[in-house]
This record gives structure tokens, C-alpha cells and sequence, in this order.
């Protein structure tokens, strides 16, 4: 059993506080866990202090178990996104919902973004589905790493529009992770790059991914994406996490 005075958030996990609920991602497994208050005031201290001791002993397991804290050698703080939202309404807010046809995209723009999408597919298949996340942030990470010259935000766009278009027709799951993964591989093809964003909202907690030029304007996103505090980019001028 590890020493619960010793932990650490690994590098691997993203902790954003919202002030009403504390939202923690495991970048390897893809997993989210939402801290409420009392357990988000516990979790603050112990990341102010870097022990673990004003965890109660049940949350610290909990989030050993989740890979969302691991045994450290030595007490250092753990870095928190604070990012600020309005007051919780508890589920009173209401957020549109519902699936949009593309817009018609040309077919050579089509058949190219369905081979990215089926390049992401691959990725997911070619391991366990816990670690399906971890392939993901690495393909894009390598993607990147390859680019020198950044999107345009009309090249960009164009990407966008046809990964959504050629999504319509997919088989397989194609949701914001699958469609901004894409979207970076389609024009990584092309030796462009754009910014790979994921972020979190609160009230209701929920995850979005997105792609953004480099100078960080969203691309084909509607307002409602700038409700999201990112808590990993990836690629364009960072080609690192951050």
C-alpha cells in the first residue's frame, strides 16, 4: 500500500477548479471524475500543500485507483487550472443539443477527410480501449511534430467542414475527439498545422474538443466553445503540452 502522505497529480492527469465542482481527466485513460465541494476543498488543500494529508483516506484511494494521483517521492504542490464560470445553477441552464447536417463539401475534400477519420479509427482499434485517449494525444503529439508551417484560418476551416462532412457518413464514432483529431491529421497531410484544444465547461461539467489557428481562434466552432477552459493543447507554435 502506497504512503498517502506522499502523492502526487502525474503528469498525465489535468485538475481544472471551477469553485463549485473540481474536475480532474486522466489523459492515458480517458477518464473524468468530478470532486464536489467537499471533496473539491480537500483536494485544494492537498494541492496547496502537496500531501495528502487532508484527503480523507477513501478519497485519497479513490484516487489512487483512478490513476488520477500516484505515489510521489517527495511533498511539491499540484498544479490546478483555477478557471472561473458563473454560479452553479445545479441543472437549471439549459444547453442546445442535437446533430446539424454538414455543409457540402468538395468530393476530393470529402474522400480526403475520410481517410483521416479512418486513420483515427485505426489508432483507437490498435490497443486496449482503456488507453484509446493516450493513443489519441500521442498521434497528435507526433503529427505536430512534423509541421513547420501553420494553418491558415481558410485552410483550417476547410479541414473543419470536410472531417464533419465525411463524419456524417462514418460508421464508426465520429464526435468532437475523433472530428479535431482528424481535422489535425488531415492538414498535418498537407504540412499545416492548427492548435489541438481540449477543454472543459462546468454547470453541467462536459468535455469538448476543438481545433483553433494559431492565433487561437476556434475554427468552425460556434460561441458556446469559448465556455470551455482548455487543459491540454497541443501542437502549432507549442508542439507541447501545456
Amino acid at each position: 500500500m502506497p504512503d498517502l502522505d506522499l502523492l502526487v497529480l502525474p503528469a498525465h492527469v489535468r485538475a481544472a477548479d471551477f469553485g463549485h465542482v473540481l474536475v480532474l481527466i486522466n489523459y492515458r485513460t480517458g477518464h473524468v471524475q468530478g470532486l464536489l465541494p467537499d471533496a473539491a476543498a480537500r483536494f485544494r488543500d492537498a494541492a496547496r500543500t502537496g500531501t495528502a494529508q487532508p484527503l480523507s483516506g477513501s478519497l485519497a484511494h479513490q484516487l489512487l485507483a483512478a490513476e488520477l494521483l500516484a505515489p510521489g517521492p517527495a511533498a511539491a504542490p499540484w498544479p490546478v487550472i483555477t478557471t472561473t464560470t458563473r454560479a452553479a445553477s445545479w441543472g437549471s441552464t439549459e444547453h442546445p443539443a442535437g446533430a446539424v447536417r454538414p455543409t457540402p463539401v468538395p468530393t476530393g475534400n470529402l474522400l480526403a477527410a475520410a481517410g483521416a477519420l479512418a486513420a483515427v479509427a485505426a489508432v483507437k482499434a490498435a490497443g486496449e480501449r482503456r488507453t484509446a485517449m493516450l493513443r489519441l494525444v500521442r498521434a497528435i503529439e507526433r503529427t505536430a511534430s512534423t509541421c513547420r508551417r501553420p494553418a491558415s484560418p481558410d485552410q483550417a476551416k476547410a479541414a473543419v467542414l470536410a472531417v464533419r462532412a465525411a463524419g456524417w457518413y462514418s460508421p464508426a464514432r465520429t464526435a468532437c475527439l475523433e472530428e479535431s483529431t482528424a481535422a489535425v491529421l488531415l492538414l498535418a497531410a498537407r504540412r499545416r498545422s492548427v492548435t489541438w484544444c481540449h477543454g472543459i465547461a462546468a454547470d453541467p461539467v462536459r468535455l469538448h474538443a476543438w481545433v483553433q489557428t494559431e492565433d487561437g481562434v476556434p475554427v468552425g466552432e460556434p460561441p458556446s466553445t469559448l465556455a470551455y477552459a482548455p487543459v491540454l493543447t497541443l501542437g502549432a507554435r507549442h508542439h507541447r503540452q501545456s
